[in-house]
């Protein structure tokens, strides 16, 4: 299958004290132009007169100023970003969509370097900047995962105080020899990213407990950190303490890690998606799109579950990105019911937990996969039935968090007469007093301390002789 298609990958850059304040000059230079074109426009709407959103326009515009040290093509690229939203603005309104032209001004706006304005040398990584300044090399943490001579654009930007660079490539379609025939639903959720049931009987079930456990925490570290920084926060005109920057810094480099940690998780998710659809030879993905569930007034805790903890926008479109560089052709349905549909006999039934139990039919089968058989029946696939466990593979995607939820310690303190091992200092789940026949009364020991010599337990006044 002919076709190319564009892929992006994140390096974080290794700079020294000199290369990165050049870095973040061109930065700041690139904020200035799109600050400069906001009041450019906004000074013309005050007048009552015609905004210029033309690219060719603000190019003319950009005649005559200073740029440096950004390069012309890169000053030329921010224009060009500036005039395509201001189009697609203009294109929503006449539609009768609401939407407002770009009017924040950012300190720091990424700066894209295309074709001849950068250069790879293994590791190095050359920049182009204006003419009167010297050139700019920097070195890249590690190897792009593409071939040098298939590297379209670079760019360069900030996060969380950090410099990376976003290395643009174009790569081949693969050909699997798939066939479009051979269809396979996907239901996108919550707790499983990506539930799959395809032909033959075969499905695929993904796991994200580990992803829902890594929200909760960061929610809760976020709430800690908020409480902290709003002590500190400056009013209007003040300037913020040193110690509210570093909490500042620290709360935005929790954030990047954190949306660094689930994106790794959803691309794995996606390809492991992938991969077993290459391995079945199915060629067409039926996906259930789940677009309005999250306009629903549902209450502030399931509304936080929707919008906040699923990131299902970023779900379907890692899917869909790799499906079509294995060369599969995705397809986005209307998921409403699927879940409650029994696919046997069509009849509706309202599932408890995650077992999907029929009582006109008797079937019972997982809520999810049964979700997806109806998604592929939607989207003109065929799925003889709904698979069975022995047919299903399940896998667990995400890492872990390092530590566990706070209140996981109260779950075990109820728990605890079920441990086959207590941790050392978590109670017992006895009651206070009691004691099982045969059982002797031990001394206490001091845990944590790496020796097993019984712990003074005598009152005050046998330690003082009286």
């Amino acid at each position: 299958m002919a076709g190319v298609v564009l892929r992006t990958s994140r390096v974080e850059l290794r700079v020294t004290p000199g290369q990165r304040r050049r870095c973040f000059g061109l930065l700041r230079a690139a904020g200035d132009i799109w600050a400069g074109l906001i009041d450019f426009n906004q000074a013309r709407f005050t007048r009552r007169g015609p905004p210029v959103f033309g690219f060719a326009a603000l190019c003319r515009e950009l005649t005559g100023a200073d740029l440096e040290p950004l390069a012309r093509s890169c000053a030329e690229d921010v224009a060009k970003r500036y005039s395509t939203a201001c189009l697609e603005t203009a294109r929503r309104k006449r539609a009768g969509i609401r939407a407002r032209y770009p009017r924040r001004k950012r300190a720091l706006v990424p700066v894209r370097f295309r074709w001849s304005t950068f250069a790879l040398d293994g590791r190095r990584l050359r920049l182009a900047t204006a003419r009167s300044q010297p050139e700019l090399w920097v070195r890249l943490c590690r190897e792009i995962p593409y071939a040098p001579e298939s590297v379209r654009a670079v760019t360069l930007l900030v996060d969380a105080g950090r410099l990376y660079v976003d290395v643009t490539a174009e790569l081949p379609i693969e050909d699997h020899q798939l066939e479009l025939s051979r269809v396979a639903g996907v239901d996108v959720g919550i707790i499983h990213p990506y539930a799959v049931a395809g032909p033959d009987g075969d499905a695929l079930v993904l796991s994200g407990r580990a992803l829902r456990a890594e929200e909760r925490l960061h929610l809760e570290d976020t709430k800690r950190r908020q409480a902290r920084l709003g002590r500190k926060t400056p009013r209007r005109g003040q300037q913020g303490s040193r110690r509210w920057r570093r909490l500042r810094t620290a709360q935005r480099k929790a954030e990047r890690r954190h949306r660094g940690k689930i994106r790794q998780a959803h691309h794995e998710a996606a390809k492991a998606v992938v991969d077993w659809a290459v391995a079945r030879r199915v060629g067409t993905l039926v996906v259930g799109d789940p677009k309005g569930i999250g306009s629903k007034a549902a209450g502030r805790h399931h509304n936080w579950r929707i919008n906040t903890a699923w990131r299902r926008t970023h779900l379907t479109s890692a899917l869909t990105d790799k499906a079509a560089r294995a060369g599969m052709t995705v397809v986005l349905v209307d998921e409403r019911g699927t879940s409650s549909t029994c696919p046997r006999c069509a009849g509706r039934v309202k599932p408890k937990g995650r077992v999907f139990s029929c009582q006109a039919c008797g079937l019972l089968a997982h809520r999810d996969l049964v979700g997806a058989a109806n998604i592929a029946a939607i989207g003109g696939g065929f799925v003889d039935d709904v698979p069975d466990e022995s047919s299903t593979t399940h896998r667990r995607v995400g890492q872990a968090p390092a530590r566990r939820d706070r209140r996981r310690h109260r779950w075990d303190a109820r728990r605890a007469t079920h441990r086959s091992c207590p941790t050392p200092g978590r109670p017992t789940g006895k009651p206070a007093g009691s004691r099982s026949k045969g059982d002797q009364p031990q001394p206490e020991t001091n845990h944590g301390t790496g020796r097993d010599t019984p712990r003074r337990t005598a009152p005050f006044e046998d330690r003082t002789g009286h």
